[in-house]
């Protein structure tokens, strides 16, 4: 495609109020307003995947887990200054595996990388993973890429010397996999804080005019605050949908560049990461998921602030189910522009959603949970 036909079809996307066609494909005004979410509200809205949790309520952590039905195209994009990885190189474009298996959310920071050793062995048991051939004796390698967010100061018990919960705790979260799950103070998000008040698990989902669903998760741990100094509402409020995370709109949103709120005075190396995967229906390939990846991260800065910083370890997932072929008439580009700018907003609205329905730890008064704050 060439410089003219991309602008041309960029403005029959960006002109799209009433039944404006780019390539061919209509585009009903809802593409960029008024845009409707799934029947769930929940990244499992996406055909193919569905989730799982478990948390540790004395040692004040947990693990999620984003299964799908049969291995996904996957991308990553890391921007934080910490992060806690594993298996995120081999999701680069130009590397051999293309699918997944599993993605795991944990708390936990290094010791929760055992959590996808659990889920790997789970799978591998099972027969499921990459595998070069059907040899008689020799187990599949499944592809469990993680990312591990930091609640080890948090209060809870970890005195677990050399046995941490986390290969247990991924176990029993892949096996309580499902299309429902909870939000808040649950999962990886269980022990999780933001910005000087309590952090947790959130999850959204939107519809696109033409039926395509872009989902996201998260748990957000970050330094950055979710809510505008001195008030309760939320950055991300310009895109949320309906009364999602408590309607209260944008009359009291301010930036100052020096005050970020709850978060002033939290910054501790290494200590801070938000986590996330979006999820799309479409098939796509991991060239394409790795921009969509990247365009999603903006939904952090969208709904934190400060977002990137050198204490957070923020890293966002990307996965295509391949439910739905896109349609021929529609430039892949142009489609692959219109699923990360939506992953952004839901991305932006999930994060919000995991501070609103987040209640505080026992014992930790002096930061309470959003619903707590006059």
């Amino acid at each position: 495609m060439n410089r003219r036909e991309l602008l041309g079809s960029l403005v029959s996307v960006s002109t799209a109020g009433l039944a404006v066609t780019s390539g061919g494909v209509s585009i009903a005004a809802n593409t960029l307003g008024g845009q409707k979410t799934g029947p769930r509200n929940l990244i499992t809205d996406v055909a193919g995947l569905k989730v799982g949790q478990s948390q540790d309520k004395k040692v004040q952590t947990g693990v999620t887990v984003i299964v799908p039905d049969s291995p996904a195209v996957a991308a990553v994009d890391v921007r934080g200054g910490g992060p806690a990885t594993r298996e995120t190189d081999a999701l680069a474009p130009h590397n051999l595996v293309q699918e997944v298996d599993a993605i795991v959310l944990s708390g936990g920071s290094v010791y929760g990388m055992a959590s996808a050793d659990g889920v790997a062995s789970w799978f591998g048991a099972r027969n499921r993973g990459f595998s070069m051939g059907n040899t008689p004796g020799v187990p599949p390698s499944p592809i469990v890429p993680t990312a591990c967010l930091y609640d080890l100061a948090n209060g809870g018990n970890k005195n677990w010397g050399e046995n941490p919960p986390y290969r247990k705790l991924g176990v029993k979260a892949l096996e309580a996999a499902s299309e429902e799950f909870d939000l808040g103070t649950v999962g990886a998000g269980f022990g999780a804080m933001s910005g000087g008040i309590k952090g947790g698990l959130g999850s959204a989902s939107t519809v696109t005019a033409d039926g395509h669903t872009v989902g996201a998760i998260v748990a957000v741990n970050s330094l950055g605050s979710v809510i505008a100094p001195g008030t309760k509402q939320f950055w991300a409020a310009p895109v949320e949908i309906g009364k999602e995370f408590g309607g209260l709109g944008t009359s009291e949103l301010h930036a100052n560049p020096e005050d970020y709120g709850y978060a002033l005075g939290q910054a501790k190396p290494r200590a801070n990461t938000t986590i996330a995967c979006i999820a799309t229906d479409v098939a796509l390939s991991r060239v394409e998921m790795q921009r969509i990846a990247v365009m999603a991260q903006d939904g952090m800065a969208r709904a934190i602030r400060p977002i990137h910083a050198p204490f957070d370890g923020d890293v966002l997932f990307a996965l295509s189910t391949g439910h739905h072929e896109a349609s021929g008439d529609m430039r892949r580009s142009v489609l692959t522009m219109r699923l990360g700018a939506i992953a952004a907003d839901t991305l932006a609205r999930a994060i919000a959603r995991a501070v609103y329905e987040a209640t505080a730890l026992p014992g930790s008064e002096p930061k309470p949970a959003w619903r707590d704050l006059g």
